[in-house]
C-alpha cells in the first residue's frame, strides 16, 4: 500500500475504512491510478482512469463526513439505477447545484466541463458535475455507491 494512502486511510472514520479500502482496490484493479493531495478540509483522493485520463471518482473530506464524488460519464446507459438509490442519496442529488453551462453556456466559465442531464424518479435534472453525485459514505449508502461505480466502470469498458 502506498505511503500517502496509508496516511489518508488513517484519517478516515474507523467505521468507513473497510469500505474505503474496498473502493480503492476496486478502482485500482480496474485501471485507475490514485492521486492523493492534502487540502484544507483534509485529504482528497482522486481516481483517474489510465486509459482515458479522466477522473472517475474522488474521496473528499467534509465537516459532514467522508464523501465520494462520482463522475458518471456514461450515466444515460444505466440511469434507471438512480431510482433504486436510498431516499437520502436521492435528496442529496436533487439538492445539488444546477449546471449553469447546460442551461446557458455563457453563464459559466468556458473551461468548465459541463455537468449531467439525467432522469431521477421520472423528473429530468441538469446538475453540476462537481456537485451532482457527491455521495456521503454511510452503512446504508455504501452498497449503492459501490454498485454505482461498478455500473460506470462496465459502461465505460464497453467503449474502451
Amino acid at each position: 500500500m502506498d505511503d500517502k494512502f496509508s496516511i489518508f486511510i488513517g484519517t478516515v472514520d474507523e467505521r468507513l475504512r473497510s469500505f474505503v479500502n474496498q473502493i480503492n482496490e476496486c478502482l485500482t484493479e480496474n485501471g485507475c491510478k490514485s492521486d492523493i493531495k492534502l487540502q484544507k478540509s483534509g485529504y482528497v483522493v482522486s481516481y483517474v482512469l489510465i486509459s482515458s485520463k479522466r477522473t472517475l471518482a474522488t474521496f473528499i473530506s467534509r465537516k459532514t463526513g467522508m464523501k465520494l464524488r462520482i463522475y458518471p460519464e456514461h450515466i444515460q446507459k444505466y440511469e434507471s439505477f438512480l431510482d433504486k438509490l436510498p431516499e437520502k442519496v436521492k435528496k442529496e442529488i436533487k439538492k445539488a447545484s444546477v449546471c449553469k453551462r447546460l442551461i446557458n453556456p455563457d453563464d459559466c466559465n468556458p473551461k468548465c466541463i459541463m455537468g449531467y442531464t439525467f432522469v431521477l424518479d421520472g423528473e429530468q435534472y441538469q446538475k453540476c458535475r462537481y456537485m451532482a453525485f457527491q455521495l456521503t459514505l454511510s452503512e446504508e449508502n455504501n452498497p449503492y455507491i459501490k454498485q454505482f461505480l461498478e455500473k460506470e466502470l462496465r459502461a465505460g469498458s464497453e467503449y474502451a
